[in-house]
This record gives C-alpha cells, structure tokens and sequence, in this order.
C-alpha cells in the first residue's frame, strides 16, 4: 500500500535537529523523498506499524507532528504529480 509521510519537527535546539535528521534517515529507508518533509513509502500492514512505532519514539509529540496518508494498492489514480522533480515508479525496486 502506499503511505505517503509528512512531518513537522522544530529544529530550534541540537535536539531537534538530531530528531530531524532520524526521522528522514527512518523514511528514507521505508520510501521515496517527494518534498522536504514528504515521504511517498510503499510498504505493506507489517511495514507499517514497525515504521509507525519507530517514528513515534523519534520525535518529541510536544514540538514535532507526523502525518499518515494512507493511499491504498490502488493509488495511481489518486496521485497526480506537476512540475520540475520526477515522478517514481513505486513499484519499482528501492534501490538506494
């Protein structure tokens, strides 16, 4: 299914900026960067809670925010890209 990721972490303090950098390294593993804080992941139920929980003990719920999209299997018709930065094909092997 794809999961698209987004998250907010304030990055006033050493902290979190260390935060920041662990969360992006985190979706990075699971996905594809589209934007700054945007994660396009495509994982399966498993996948998910694992990703969920560690995202969760990364951040700080008092000063940062994730958001969870939950597209489906059935989310090319529901994802429309414009613009400079490529699409990726999501069924495409994660190749880092």
């Amino acid at each position: 299914m794809l999961v698209l990721i987004t998250y907010d972490v304030k990055t006033t303090s050493s902290a979190g900026q260390r935060r920041l950098r662990k969360v992006s390294k985190m979706c990075q593993n699971y996905g594809h960067r589209v934007q700054n804080s945007v994660f396009e992941c495509n994982v399966d139920a498993a996948q998910l809670v694992s990703l969920k929980l560690q995202l969760l003990e990364m951040i700080d719920p008092k000063e940062d925010s994730l958001r969870f999209y939950q597209l489906g299997n059935h989310y090319k018709n529901k994802v429309e890209h414009v613009g400079v930065k490529p699409s990726i094909d999501m069924d495409a092997p994660l190749i880092l």
